[in-house]
């Protein structure tokens, strides 16, 4: 990790602590948008290729943003995640950008252009991606990209670091702060493997697939589960 670069990361996280009382992940976040001139920038954490949890962000319409990834199960998080390689799109509008066909549509439909992913490693261990938004097309100059690898350098030591002083079968409690709507998810998950008899996983794709297709944000398909105003059948319709 190159020094200079390594310097001008930290040096922004220290500014931000001092001008706002957030996170030490939300703080990387917020470094990489004064940075790297962004419009936003997510942390995501990552479970067997799914995006399960937004552990740090610039501000709330990011995590939304994120949370869209979620429903739809395409996107550069899961890209980056999957491919252990960095994910640049400098423009979502493109004709070309054809790789995630619904995320790219309502990308741009909520003002984001450019979307750039870099997954958190280090060697074989896999924590999740850091994921920068732009309003505008462009692709990362050279010194940008060199700046965003050395931001998801310090995301992953970060999370790790915080991890090493947690239960072993718990998340830190920074990691585990997740916004409210993340709990229903959790629940209505929960709910749904129960009353359709399938594994957890199972359980969410059917949610999400139901999200999808009645053009909902996941958020409240599960508040309806959990409320008990909604129950999946076998066959995906409501019961």
């Amino acid at each position: 990790m190159p020094t200079e670069r390594l310097s001008e990361v930290l040096a922004a996280m220290a500014l931000v602590g001092e001008r706002q009382a957030v996170s030490l992940v939300d703080r990387v976040c917020l470094a990489a948008v004064a940075l790297l001139s962004l419009s936003g920038a997510g942390l995501s954490l990552m479970v067997d290729g799914e995006l399960r949890g937004t552990a740090g962000a610039s501000d709330g319409p990011v995590a939304a943003i994120q949370e869209l990834q979620l429903t739809l199960g395409e996107g550069p998080c899961v890209d980056a995640w999957a491919n252990r390689t960095p994910v640049l799109e400098a423009d979502l509008a493109w004709p070309a950008a054809t790789r995630w066909p619904a995320f790219a549509a309502a990308g741009v439909a909520a003002g984001i252009r450019a979307v750039f992913a870099f997954p958190l490693h280090l060697g074989a261990i896999r924590v999740g991606v850091l994921v920068l938004y732009r309003d505008r097309p462009g692709a990362l100059g050279d010194a940008e990209l060199a700046r965003g690898l050395v931001l998801a350098d310090v995301a992953t030591h970060v999370i790790l670091g915080l991890q090493a002083g947690a239960a072993p079968d718990e998340l830190h409690v920074l990691l585990a702060s997740e916004p409210p709507y993340w709990a229903e998810i959790h629940q209505a998950t929960g709910m749904a493997s129960v009353q359709l008899g399938v594994s957890l996983d199972e359980a969410f794709v059917r949610l999400r697939a139901y999200a999808f297709a009645h053009d909902r944000q996941l958020r409240a398909v599960a508040r309806d589960v959990v409320e008990r105003r909604l129950r999946l059948s076998e066959d995906g319709r409501t019961a």
